[in-house]
């Protein structure tokens, strides 16, 4: 289940706000009025056929869009719009669902709606796991089978060898007197030859001391990893590193202060682009970047800007022929 909520989603149409400012349709969302908005919204509407879009449309107005009818833009439209320009400028809190997905519309946020949204990062967070999971970590893990054997190898007994070492030394070699076989040497010879100096006559006791020995190392692994683990993070510079949650540092600004680990977001890289750079695969983007005062900063996956808390967006070919390429 993914861990995206409307609240992300409210703050990409935010930052594809911020973005299309400066965009093709800067004169209607630069300092955005009901009336500028209007122009924009038939604008965007002229040659959609998005069902999505239409049904959006629809819900907003309580009519259905229609390219020859712009006249039916009253008062009231005027006012709904309101809403739009007050989501926008983050003049409202909680604005309605209908009026998200009219301004993710005017800004053209993709993928849209929110289903649409959530899908992909879904797609985005799985092939992140995957790659998680193809990493070749050096740390060796030692199963409790192998250590049991090694445990018994070290302890076997060689009762064999052991009982012919004592029968030559005590068994004297006389002429006038036959050798016993193996099966006549006193019985007290077989009992020394098979007891373990710490008196244990059972040899399943040796893999029963190999099995608690095991055991104890485990749990001593486990409590090792368990208290060395670095449970915070904090940005530095181009990426997260892992900290002592205890660790106090003065001097920083909100967004770099220590947080919680989370596995989602550690990876994340603020990276540098040339005109050489790879930004697409099989036509989608695996750059991402945010605007940071008249430039951009671009990184290796989405997520929020960990420095001004800005949502990342995929690149696209008007931001690289911008900012990368100009």
């Amino acid at each position: 289940m993914s861990n995206y909520t409307i609240e992300d989603y409210k703050k990409a149409i935010k930052a594809k706000y911020e973005e299309e400012i400066n965009g093709e349709y800067s004169n209607n969302l630069s300092s955005p009025t009901p009336a500028k908005l209007k122009k924009l919204c038939i604008k965007r509407f002229q040659s959609n056929n998005n069902k999505e879009d239409l049904s959006a449309f629809e819900s907003f107005f309580d009519f259905p869009f229609d390219k020859d009818k712009k006249n039916l833009f009253g008062d009231d439209e005027l006012n709904k719009l309101e809403a739009v320009k007050r989501f926008l400028l983050g003049k409202t809190e909680k604005p309605a669902e209908d009026t998200i997905q009219l301004a993710a519309i005017l800004v053209d946020l993709r993928p849209r709606p929110f289903r649409e949204f959530i899908k992909q990062h879904e797609k985005d967070e799985e092939v992140l796991i995957n790659d998680l999971r193809d990493t070749n970590f050096s740390s060796k893990i030692v199963s409790s089978d192998d250590l049991i054997d090694e445990v018994e190898t070290e302890n076997a007994i060689e009762p064999k060898e052991t009982f012919d070492k004592e029968d030559s030394e005590e068994i004297p070699n006389q002429d006038s007197e036959p050798i016993q076989d193996e099966e006549s040497q006193p019985t007290s010879i077989s009992v020394a030859a098979f007891t373990p100096i710490d008196g244990g006559t059972n040899p399943g006791n040796w893999r029963s001391v190999g099995i608690i020995a095991v055991i104890i190392f485990g749990l001593g692994l486990i409590i090792y990893f368990n208290l060395s683990k670095k449970e915070c993070m904090q940005w530095s510079g181009d990426h997260y590193e892992e900290i002592s949650c205890d660790l106090k540092i003065e001097g920083i600004g909100t967004f770099n202060s220590p947080q919680s680990y989370d596995e989602r977001i550690i990876n994340l890289r603020r990276i540098k682009v040339c005109d050489t750079t790879e930004f697409f695969k099989n036509e989608k983007a695996i750059v991402w970047y945010a605007k940071v005062g008249d430039s951009v900063e671009f990184f290796n996956t989405h997520g929020m800007h960990p420095e001004n808390g800005k949502a990342l967006r995929p690149v696209t070919s008007y931001i690289i022929n911008k900012y990368v390429r100009k």
